[in-house]
């Protein structure tokens, strides 16, 4: 993208056109007005010397266009700058009496950088020009021109993945360097240098960081870093080294051939596996050669050891052979062959189509499919804590309700009146304790232990659409299980069947593979890990200290040995895919780049194979017909990130497969764990729930990793007083106006804020409003009370603040901007008081994350949402609850007003503590709605005309732009519609 033209005073431009005569459109490299020399005064002369970055330009040359502050600009291109320091030019130049000068930069043919438009402003002595950024230092101090003792020190990231790096110092006897210390230049992949002048002394203390918080400093014993030229790499410390980024004899080495190739059939597909090649600079990727059928040789690249080869023919036989590529194009010899015979093509399910309705029309009903109801007791499987949770004493299996279940609960659902139902990640899981779904394996399959004959994921998307609900599909991109991705890598770890540890490893069985659900015959376990493990370390194997002991015991006493559990420090993770780190500071950038947990391993989402992994898999639940994502963990994900790749693909699939109107209304909400009671939290812009509604606002890196770290950068400099703001979500005074959607991420997010501030409706209601000038449309925000995860202001327990705070509660969500969601079982507070998740640690009876089906036990029939036609035994006893009979007319309510599904809103000339007014409109629809909750109010200002309260019936004509309503009680509201309907549904516990 071309950089705007430098902005110059107008009396030179007009002198410039008046000069030329130029007609028409002005040229697109930018001329100043003819030169006017300025004379310098010699008593009083002054210089500036100014530096410009240029990293980030990757110009060939930079020239400097400039004016000394009254006086004329350079003719264009300017002053070529001439090379400083790595990364840096300068140009010292005279101004006279001048005392500043207006500047831009450009690379001689045409590309500037003017500020934005502004010019840069820069006055007299030693200036810096860094993106944007003005300061007065000299940036190439300390880079190895000065005399006395030198030290030129080598730093390594390639373990810790680190996209910057810092060195912080002390020469010997001396002072230490300012945090962070100075900027270190990337040398070549993987190392960062720098040549320090340390004057007299020998030696040097030194510690590293990566910018942003996280540091290696030695184990807290720094490092000890004499003159000459020192390489520090895993904490060893090399003097007189060798240069580690010098040029290299041209590899000539081929990889070996991959071995024990493997190719196994499922109706018209094949998978082929294999083990990987080795090679002494590193395979890059794989070339799958295929033999048979109708279409002859077939190459296929592939990133992975994995390959799935999908859509080939009936009953054939098909070879497949396989070689490895390294960086330097080498390629290995040709693998043993492997066959597989296709059988039947297996019959496709129906493919569903989302609904397509505005998202905003569908309240939410939230359940862990694996706790709700259990339809098919054969897929329940409680897993290798099932004894040692408790499971086992109450018969609760982790993995207790499924599909089938949730098809036949449907109803339930529907007769509490909800239309959309967000369900727990469907992908295979594989970890000790995984039943919510956020431990990923295989993104490509549907975990069979949610899955029964008739009752597939299919199946539950079809009965949904069927019942006019739709289902939100949690997805993770964020991270795997431990143990990888299948498909993509699965890390081999240390372990050996002796004494101490034979109970925990499995005897390999070849032929088996794990799915969750089948239990392995030598074994007898579902949750078999005879394929994770080997006691050989396997080729290619970049863990630190393989099967070394590590000194340290198990709680049971046994020796524990490097490698033997996945880690992100260990060097078992290959960079390609996974990130190398632990989380430091949860408001850093490392917040993005780290491990959140063992469980969690850490995609590296900036690396194109894992995109491509990602996007891949999850296109297939858009094919099946879902309607939208419920984002999990996308605080850790960069923007730029979610912006360049993740959220247009999931638009572009849904509008190749269903049409652009199918694609408006799919509803991406994603959660951004903001858990402080601010705005923004804590300050930092990068971790706030709406900065992801935007779009990015300037052009960074084509490098998606560099990428992520500018645009973290570029924000946190802007900080919160420079993030755009949007009038989306309210009236303009009592109109309501079409939003401005031309900034949209494509992403929407859960309502943080009124979450962690649901100790109240009133407190939740005030956060709420303060926050919704910095989403980019709040009336799409998901807002809910507690969740699977926490309760308000992150309370660990469910909530438990009465039968008539929920009411309120409820009845505040159901009316005010956003889409009201229910955390399952909520509507007879269930669960009320107890911890959330407590792990394996505690029986899941004792959790809020309980099996619910017990509840639900007997029939129910729901023709039209908020309304029960039958119900019998325990379901009955359910749905006659209070805060049941509430939500049924809440949702009544809503469904029939559609200023409370889609309007915007206003407090102006409105007194109450939660009272409000919204309006929508669109074609014919005008609807024009005030709300009370709990407490009295008064409308000024607003329309004349009949006004029907939408809950008692009662009306009210307005003939002088005011309307007053007396309190209604706690939980209790007033509905006041404009031309509205009347009273909607019959009174209950709360609505009267």
């Amino acid at each position: 993208m071309r950089s705007a033209l430098p902005r110059r005073p107008r009396r030179s431009l007009v002198a410039f056109v008046a000069a030329t005569g130029l007609l028409g459109p002005l040229s697109s490299i930018p001329v100043a007005a003819p030169a006017v020399p300025v004379q310098p005064v010699a008593d009083t002369a002054n210089t500036a010397t100014v530096f410009y970055y240029t990293k980030t330009k990757n110009w060939p040359s930079t020239y400097l266009h400039y004016a000394p502050d009254g006086g004329s600009w350079t003719t264009v291109p300017g002053t070529q700058m001439e090379s400083a320091c790595a990364d840096w030019v300068k140009k010292t130049v005279d101004l006279g009496s001048a005392t500043g000068l207006q500047a831009t930069f450009n690379n001689g043919s045409g590309t500037w950088d003017n500020n934005g438009g502004n010019n840069y402003a820069l006055g007299t002595g030693t200036i810096t020009v860094k993106d944007g950024v003005i300061a007065h230092s000299d940036p190439c101090a300390g880079t190895g021109t000065g005399s006395g003792n030198q030290a030129t020190v080598y730093y390594s990231t390639a373990t810790s993945g680190w996209t910057t790096a810092n060195i912080h110092y002390a020469p010997a006897g001396g002072s230490w360097t300012t945090v962070p210390g100075i900027g270190m230049e990337a040398a070549c992949t993987g190392w960062w240098k720098k040549t320090l002048d340390i004057g007299s002394a020998t030696s040097l203390k030194a510690a590293f960081n990566n910018g942003n918080g996280v540091w290696d400093n030695n184990n807290s014993a720094d490092y000890t870093i004499p003159t000459g030229t020192t390489t520090v790499k895993d904490k060893a410390v090399t003097a007189d080294a060798k240069d580690p980024c010098a040029a290299e004899a041209p590899d000539t080495e081929a990889p070996t051939a991959p071995t024990k190739v493997t190719a196994s059939a499922t109706n018209t597909s094949v998978v082929v596996s294999w083990e990987a090649a080795t090679d002494n600079k590193g395979v890059t990727k794989y070339q799958v050669t295929r033999t048979g059928g109708t279409k002859g040789t077939v190459v296929t690249d592939v990133g992975s050891t994995v390959y799935s080869d999908t859509g080939l023919e009936e009953k054939t036989t098909y070879t497949y052979t396989v070689k490895a590529v390294d960086a330097a194009g080498n390629t290995s010899p040709a693998s043993a062959e492997a066959t597989a015979t296709t059988g039947e093509k297996a019959p496709a399910p129906a493919a569903g189509t989302p609904l397509g309705t505005d998202p905003r029309k569908d309240p939410i009903y939230f359940v862990l499919t694996a706790r709700f109801y259990d339809g098919d007791s054969s897929n329940n499987r409680g897993g290798s804590q099932h004894t040692k949770s408790g499971n086992a004493a109450n018969n609760d299996p982790m993995f207790r309700g499924d599909f089938k279940g949730l098809v036949e609960k449907l109803d339930y659902i529907k007769a509490l009146g909800f239309s959309a139902v967000w369900i727990t990640p469907v992908v295979l899981n594989r970890s000790d304790y995984d039943y919510h779904g956020y431990h990923g394996y295989d993104f490509y399959k549907v975990d069979p232990r949610l899955e029964s004959a008739g009752a597939s994921y299919q199946d539950l998307i079809n009965a949904a659409h069927a019942k006019g609900m739709k289902i939100y599909q949690d997805v993770v991109y964020n991270h795997s299980s431990r143990w990888g991705a299948k498909g993509l890598f699965t890390p081999t770890v240390y372990g050996v069947r002796d004494s101490e540890w034979s109970w925990y490893y499995d005897e390999k069985n070849e032929g088996f593979e794990y799915d969750g659900l089948t239990v392995e015959p030598k074994s007898g376990k579902s949750y078999y890990n005879g394929d994770l493990w080997s006691t050989t370390e396997p080729s290619g194997n970049t863990c630190v200290n393989w099967g070394k002991p590590t000194g340290g015991k198990s709680a049971e006493g046994y020796t524990l040995y490097n490698c033997q559990w996945p880690s992100p420090t260990s060097g078992m993770f290959p960079k390609a895919y996974y990130h190398q780190c632990w989380i430091g500071n949860w408001e850093g950038e490392d917040s993005r780049s780290c491990w959140l947990h063992e469980d969690l391993a850490d995609f590296n989402t900036e690396s194109t194979p894992v995109q491509n992994y990602l996007i891949g898999a999850y296109d297939k639940y858009i094919d099946m017909g879902v309607d939208g994502f419920r984002l999990d963990t996308a605080v850790h994900i960069p923007r730029v990130t979610w912006n360049r790749r993740f959220l247009p693909a999931i638009y572009d699939r849904v509008t190749q497969k269903f049409g652009t109107d199918a694609a408006r209304n799919f509803f991406v909400f994603g959660e951004v764990g903001a858990f402080v009671n601010d705005k923004w939290n804590r300050g930092s812009v990068n971790h706030s729930a709406q900065f992801y509604t935007w779009k990015e606002r300037k052009e960074y890196s084509a490098d998606d990793e560099t990428a992520a770290i500018e645009q973290y950068n570029y924000e946190e400099q802007l900080g919160t007083g420079n993030q755009p703001t949007s009038t989306n979500a309210f009236l303009n005074g009592n109109g309501y106006h079409t939003p401005d959607h031309s900034q949209f991420s494509g992403m929407n997010i859960i309502d943080m804020r009124m979450h962690m501030n649901f100790g109240d409706a009133q407190n939740a209601y005030n956060n709420g409003k303060d926050s919704d000038d910095s989403v980019n449309d709040a009336t799409y925000n998901v807002v809910y009370v507690d969740s699977h995860d926490y309760g308000p202001n992150k309370s660990s327990t469910r909530y438990s603040g009465g039968t008539d705070a929920w009411a309120e509660n409820m009845a505040l969500m159901w009316t005010f901007r956003g889409i009201p969601t229910l955390y399952y079982g909520s509507e007879i507070e269930f669960q009320k008081g107890k911890q959330i998740d407590c792990g394996p640690t505690c029986p899941l009876a004792s959790t809020g994350r309980a099996y619910y089906g017990d509840h639900l036990q007997g029939t129910v029939t729901a023709s039209d949402f908020g309304t029960t036609d039958s119900a019998t035994g325990e379901v009955a006893t359910t749905l006659a609850q209070p805060l049941v009979k509430h939500l049924q007319r809440l949702n009544q309510i809503r469904r029939a007003v559609p200023a409370l599904q889609m309007g915007q809103y206003s407090t102006d000339g409105i007194s109450g503590s939660m009272a409000f007014k919204r309006r929508y409109t669109s074609g014919s629809t005008d609807s024009f709605a005030l709300v009370t909750v709990t407490g009295d109010a008064t409308y000024t200002g607003i329309p004349n005309g009949t006004y029907r309260d939408a809950v008692t019936g009662d009306v009210k004509t307005v003939s002088n732009g005011t309307l007053s309503v007396a309190a209604p009680g706690k939980g209790n509201l007033r509905v006041y519609v404009l031309n509205g309907p009347g009273k909607i549904g019959t009174d209950g516990p709360y609505l009267k």
